[in-house]
């Protein structure tokens, strides 16, 4: 069987250092807030050109904090719009309706699935006090546009780099650094995953990053002395030092899964499927880290279940876009075609840097055969 993700591979292919790394901590007595985490964020930092970095427990935390803190900086109020992509997971919602602030969801463009940028404008209200892009699937969402919008309506750019860590734009700015913050996620199973949640905020800003931290930890600056209603939501020592052992090798990663990629990109001919772009090289192209290869087909369950019988798993990121979840049924009624078009014909195929370049194959040619 060809899993969509075998993590025990992965993982596997980092030891000794990861076994190493996890000792350490053991031997170490000290579970948080140590010498590990802050290797960690001063490591990560440098790796996104970000001027700071505050682990926190999960991505969703990460993105709630960072609204929290703008709440408490006088930047947002309740009530306050933020434009967010249509297309994307729940998390993205979640973080800013905890906040008591608006959702302003805006389609997203038909290839990238990200955002579409050229209607970002025309959502704008008075209201309207950040965007919030997403870097879904593992492509960068970003564009000179974006900043001159966002500089001519004095619009906060927060991003959701749950799923591209290490992706680039213009050679050399990196995902988590390109807006006034980020949200990282190291979930298992992402390009730069944990083993367990974790997440981490990155900003240039001095006092969003010394609030982040503050609330990230009960709201504390010094032990027992609260200034902030704050959260618990800290990455623990065992997951920052995995993290820095799987930091070292991210870009070499990023860069395999490009190329298997590449070979989806080359190889899968089937005059159905719909790829995740033109078929172009990818292997050079430093904006994508491919997180996830996501085809599109309109028959996508009857796909995926023949995929199942031939031994590939796959999954569906994602079946039901937020507007459609109970959690937000009033939403509902929103008129959101494209992105109910994408959630209802993707289907993302077994991606991973330990894939082997035989099961690559064998996924390109059981999709090529395929018949309904």
């Amino acid at each position: 069987m060809i899993k969509f993700l075998d993590l025990k591979a992965v993982n596997d292919s980092f030891e000794p250092e990861l076994g190493q790394a996890i000792q350490r901590v053991l031997d170490s007595g000290w579970y948080l807030l140590g010498q590990e985490l802050k290797s960690f964020e001063q490591e990560f930092s440098q790796f996104t050109g970000s001027g700071h970095c505050i682990g926190v427990a999960n991505g969703l935390d990460a993105l709630r904090l960072i609204f929290k803190a703008y709440i408490q900086m006088d930047k947002l109020k309740e009530g306050d719009e933020v434009i967010v992509p249509a297309n994307t997971f729940i998390a993205s919602m979640l973080a800013i309706t905890d906040n008591r602030l608006k959702p302003v969801l805006v389609e997203p463009h038909g290839e990238s699935y990200n955002l579409d940028i050229s209607l970002v404008e025309q959502k704008i209200t008075r209201r309207t006090k950040a965007i919030m892009v997403v870097h879904l699937y593992g492509r960068a969402c970003w564009s000179p546009q974006l900043e001159e919008i966002a500089r001519r309506h004095n619009l906060l750019l927060i991003e959701d780099n749950a799923q591209a860590v290490g992706a680039r734009i213009q050679g050399s700015r990196r995902t988590g650094s390109l807006g006034d913050a980020a949200g990282h996620s190291f979930y298992p199973g992402k390009n730069l995953g944990a083993l367990g949640d974790g997440g981490a905020v990155t900003t240039d800003n001095d006092d969003l990053a010394e609030l982040v931290r503050a609330l990230s930890n009960y709201g504390s600056a010094k032990k027992y002395v609260h200034d902030h209603q704050g959260l618990n939501s800290r990455l623990d020592e065992i997951q920052a030092a995995v993290l820095r052992v799987k930091l070292s090798r991210l870009d070499e990663d990023n860069q395999r899964r490009r190329e298997l990629a590449q070979y989806y990109m080359d190889h899968i001919v089937h005059p159905q499927i719909n790829l995740p772009g033109k078929r172009e090289a990818v292997t050079g192209s430093l904006d994508h880290v491919w997180h996830l290869f996501v085809i599109r087909h309109p028959r996508r369950d009857r796909l995926m279940q023949y995929l199942a019988d031939q031994g590939i798993q796959t999954l569906i990121h994602y079946p039901v876009p937020p507007h459609k979840q109970l959690a937000y049924r009033g939403w509902s009624h929103l008129d959101l075609p494209v992105t109910e078009h994408i959630h209802n014909t993707v289907l993302s195929l077994p991606m991973s840097p330990v894939m082997s370049k035989d099961e690559g194959r064998q996924v390109a040619e059981t999709i090529n055969h395929y018949t309904d």
